[in-house]
């Protein structure tokens, strides 16, 4: 098995994070603290358009969104995946919640990783387990 690693990359977007290292021990953690192994996590730093056409192509959703998330793992309890996650949809979702964008971008981070560690958002109980959480590992970042 190859070395456990957590990338970042950007797909038609010059946005530069900031932070990397504390993000990538920070993910980690959270998902050691699940009870998972991590093994590759890439997190696509794009456009609205770009995660628009993902969301068509891949999920066959006309809408713009956040984040989407590809689990491409092949074992139980193993973190194998794909998170892209618009720049431009973080940066206004963090403006209408008055909160930090980074702040923001770490949110819907965790939520990707959540996605993959089984948590789920579309009912009512479980989108409040999903926010409980994400506050949870939220407070755990360095």
């Amino acid at each position: 098995m190859s070395k456990a690693t957590v990338n970042f990359f950007t797909e038609e977007t010059n946005y530069n994070l900031r932070n990397k290292r504390k993000l990538k021990v920070w993910i980690a953690a959270a998902i050691a603290a699940e009870g998972y192994a991590l093994e590759e996590l890439n997190f696509i730093l794009c456009s609205d358009a770009y995660l628009l056409r993902m969301n068509q192509d891949f999920l066959n959703h006309d809408t713009y969104t956040d984040v989407i998330t590809f689990d491409n793992s092949e074992e139980l309890k193993t973190i194998v995946g794909d998170i892209f996650i618009s720049i431009e949809r973080v940066q206004e979702n963090a403006k209408d919640m008055k909160v930090p964008a980074a702040l923001e971008l770490s949110r819907v981070m965790i939520h990707g990783t959540l996605h993959l560690l089984g948590y789920k958002d579309k009912t009512k109980a479980a989108k409040s387990k999903m926010t409980a959480m994400e506050d949870h590992y939220l407070a755990l970042l360095p």
